[in-house]
């Protein structure tokens, strides 16, 4: 219900994603007492002032990214791991880095739990990207910062495109495509996240 209603129905037409979107059961990477309201569109807490995205959200940054299954994949802001698992049915190999440990250490333990093995987790600083596995094909953002951190760009591979929200209180979805020509940016549609931590050094 959940991918017809939410997905289907609006603007989210891969089949890739739609799988994925299916296959990936959201319950389980939220806390147990909001287990009933796992499958509604919209955010929920997952503690430390964080939270899950809507699954609507989810799905539109993953279809936005283009994912192909040889891809390597960065995501920032891990959180509850869910957006994680989304990738991971979608790319080779996902890197992904939350800057609150112990959101690091759930995420790891239920993805483990679930199998899988592409996905790699890291307590750290997403401003500063995953320099020893770049670069990567696709780059998602899920924490909003005050502009586009500088090293994420340079670690996105040409070809690559990266998802993030940017600004402060009013934030926009923006679509990044690294060319041989340079860097083109595209906004598309208005969103709210929490503020991304962490300082670009």
């Amino acid at each position: 219900m959940m991918v017809e209603r939410q997905l289907r129905e609006r603007d989210i037409a891969s089949p890739a994603v739609l799988s994925a979107m299916l296959k990936v059961e959201r319950h389980r990477f939220v806390p147990v007492e909001l287990r009933h309201l796992a499958y509604g569109d919209h955010p929920l807490p997952i503690g430390s002032d964080q939270t899950i995205s809507q699954p609507y959200i989810v799905a539109y940054m993953t279809q936005a990214a283009e994912i192909s299954p040889g891809d390597r994949v960065l995501e920032i802001g891990t959180g509850s791991g869910y957006q994680a698992a989304v990738l991971g049915e979608l790319a080779r190999e996902v890197y992904t880095i939350e800057i609150i440990p112990e959101l690091a250490e759930t995420a790891r333990s239920v993805l483990t739990e679930l199998g899988y093995r592409n996905v790699h987790v890291k307590a750290g600083n997403g401003y500063l990207g995953w320099p020893e596995h770049a670069p990567f094909d696709a780059i998602i953002v899920t924490a909003a910062p005050d502009e586009v951190p500088r090293a994420l760009v340079d670690q996105l591979a040409v070809g690559g495109k990266m998802v993030i929200p940017v600004g402060t209180v009013m934030q926009e979805m923006m679509i990044i495509d690294k060319t041989r020509e340079g860097v083109v940016e595209r906004k598309t549609i208005p969103v709210r996240f929490v503020p991304m931590t962490g300082k670009p050094r």
